[in-house]
């Protein structure tokens, strides 16, 4: 589905069709190890999972350059056993199918030295055809960020409760709104252990989405749906 003029939804990934590119993002390689460790005891089945559904995305898509936009990892200030042993799996998978570049994410603090094994380019953003992509966790300042008209974040993992005679199910989703005068699109998480944050309920994080009743929402499942604005689901959901 095209949600912006040659930006293509695809699964959780959005493809750039002038670059061929695929972004995805918040993969937070290692978030079963760190619930683990708190006591929550389940299964570690994420990675096959992502490969899997990754190997659809690139196969259908078929991209000449990857944009993994931050968040690869989990742990903040260490690279846990699980976060080498995977992160390295996942980039040499990657790199099977186009140049992959790694945009840091509030999470990568401690990123490079995963990326310099597979000799892998880290940006704090990527710009090209007046499209820019950061993570989502800070605004930027910086004159590529100034011409952008169109910006691609991550970072917040939208996802929205919906009602269904009398059943509430969480969907993943991607928001479409704007920011001042640039269009702006939210990704969900690559990540499959949760769905993510309610973004009719729960509180949100990214500086950029400070007013979203006007966004409009896609809804990421077998195919993707369109559900019109965050301001009609809140009525409905009365």
């Amino acid at each position: 589905m095209e949600i912006l003029p040659n930006i293509h939804i695809n699964d959780l990934g959005l493809y750039l069709k002038n670059q061929k590119a695929l972004v995805i993002g918040d993969v937070h390689i290692g978030y079963e190890e760190a619930l683990n460790k708190q006591g929550l005891l389940i299964p570690r089945f994420q990675f096959k999972e992502v490969i899997k559904r990754l190997e659809k995305i690139l196969e259908k898509t078929k991209p000449e350059l990857i944009i993994i936009n931050g968040d690869l990892k989990h742990e903040f200030g260490v690279i846990s056993e699980t976060e080498w042993r995977y992160t390295l799996r996942l980039i040499d998978f990657l790199v099977g199918y186009g140049k992959v570049i790694l945009i840091k994410g509030n999470h990568d603090k401690i990123i490079g030295p995963i990326a310099d094994k597979k000799n892998i380019i880290i940006k704090n953003y990527y710009f090209n055809d007046k499209i820019y992509i950061c993570h989502g966790h800070e605004i930027p300042k910086n004159k590529d960020f100034d011409k952008a008209k169109k910006i691609i974040i991550g970072h917040e993992h939208p996802a929205v409760s919906l009602k269904d005679h009398g059943r509430v199910e969480k969907y993943k989703c991607f928001l479409k709104g704007k920011h001042k005068d640039k269009k702006l699109i939210v990704m969900p998480s690559f990540n499959l252990v949760t769905e993510g944050k309610d973004i009719l309920t729960e509180r949100l994080l990214s500086p950029f989405l400070k007013e979203i009743s006007d966004f409009e929402v896609f809804v990421a499942e077998k195919k993707i749906m369109y559900f019109g604005k965050i301001m009609d689901l809140l009525i409905q959901n009365l």
